[in-house]
């Protein structure tokens, strides 16, 4: 999927006067104007033929092929996503679901946050995402 440029409605909030990000996120996006927007729920690591990957590297891989298919019949892109909320069952390794979220995202910057829970919903998924998009 090619990427169009970042909507103007979305702008990144990084104040000075503040500690700069853990990671490659944005502390807050302002949107203003936008005029199509995409809440999804938590998209959890399930292939289209129902089948979960055992690593968590491979779940976060097909959670955000999912994630940019829902963008694309949203007519929206990674560049439109300005908040991203991930679930990850705490002992997992989290590079990998961090380095899935910034390929995603091809260089562009979103609020984001993880938060380490001891399960979630289906005892095979090691993580979930939901995210927030503005155009």
């Amino acid at each position: 999927m090619t990427q169009t440029p970042p909507h103007k409605a979305n702008s990144p909030v990084m104040p000075a006067a503040v500690a700069p990000p853990a990671a490659h996120y944005v502390h807050g996006v302002a949107t203003s104007e936008a005029t199509r927007w995409l809440h999804t729920s938590g998209v959890v690591p399930t292939a289209p033929d129902g089948t979960v990957a055992t690593t968590i590297e491979e779940q976060a891989g097909e959670v955000w092929r999912t994630l940019l298919v829902l963008l694309d019949e949203a007519d929206m892109s990674a560049s439109d996503v300005i908040s991203v909320t991930t679930y990850a069952v705490v002992g997992e390794e989290l590079g990998p679901v961090m380095a899935a979220r910034d390929a995603a995202l091809d260089g562009h910057l979103a609020a984001s946050t993880l938060v380490l829970v001891p399960a979630l919903a289906q005892p095979a998924w090691l993580m979930e995402i939901s995210i927030i998009a503005a155009r």
